[in-house]
């Protein structure tokens, strides 16, 4: 008899963030196959399970897409109930798609349980919406990694009519100003890279086009870059907030 698996989306990394049906199966796991940005606060919920890391990092060794499919489809035929932990939203830049595919030609039962994108959440709780009234009608969000990641996005969009956000970009930032100045976009185009959104040491560097890419930083806290007009609400956005939160604390 099958098991099931559930895509969970963790979010940003505060186990608050968490859906309430990504706590259920959480705690009601056998096995928990989870990647490299999960905080230990989240994976301390599946209380029961066994702990299995498969996470990928950039220039480190990780365990190969096709071995995660396995070690899923094997706990399932044995009855297990699965978790796929991953960072953010599955289906959004986390290979959850190949997952759900794998299962599906398999006849694993799954489920997609969504979680929230660090894409929305880093800029909103760094006090900065993708969409505002007279300076941003939409984003879009592509992957920095790599430069055939990209590219023809990068290329397609007019200058300054989008807000960008790049999800693990920081080690490609400064090419990719370069080619949106290169496209026209201003030099002095507001930037924002938020780091370890949700979690406590998290923390906000701001600043121009023209000097993303030779900003220095020392943490391994996974970051969002977001580019564009709206950065610049980033401190009247934030206030009210911060004055919430330390009137409730």
């Amino acid at each position: 008899m099958s098991g099931l698996v559930s895509l969970v989306g963790a979010g940003p990394g505060d186990p608050e963030l968490l859906t309430v049906r990504a706590v259920n199966r959480l705690r009601e796991a056998d096995l928990v196959l989870h990647d490299a940005l999960v905080p230990a606060a989240v994976l301390a919920l599946a209380g029961r399970a066994r702990l299995f890391y498969v996470g990928k990092r950039a220039g480190r060794h990780s365990i190969d897409q096709d071995t995660i499919h396995k070690l899923m489809i094997r706990a399932a035929r044995r009855g297990e109930r699965v978790v796929r932990l991953k960072a953010g939203d599955p289906f959004v830049l986390g290979r959850g798609g190949e997952e759900a595919l794998a299962l599906e030609a398999a006849g694993i039962p799954y489920e997609i349980v969504p979680g929230i994108s660090s894409a929305i959440a880093a800029p909103a709780l760094a006090g900065i919406p993708v969409t505002h009234r007279g300076l941003a009608a939409g984003f879009a969000v592509v992957s920095g990694h790599a430069e055939s990641a990209y590219a023809p996005i990068v290329d397609a969009i007019a200058p300054g009519s989008l807000t960008l956000v790049v999800l693990m970009g920081v080690r490609t930032r400064g090419a990719i100003a370069a080619r949106l100045i290169a496209r026209g976009w201003p030099s002095h185009t507001p930037v924002a890279i938020v780091f370890g959104a949700s979690q406590p040491d998290s923390f906000t560097w701001l600043g121009r086009l023209d000097s993303v890419g030779e900003a220095t930083f020392e943490t391994e806290l996974p970051a969002v870059i977001v580019i564009g007009e709206v950065v610049s609400l980033a401190h009247a956005a934030r206030k009210p907030q911060a004055q919430i939160a330390e009137r409730y604390a």
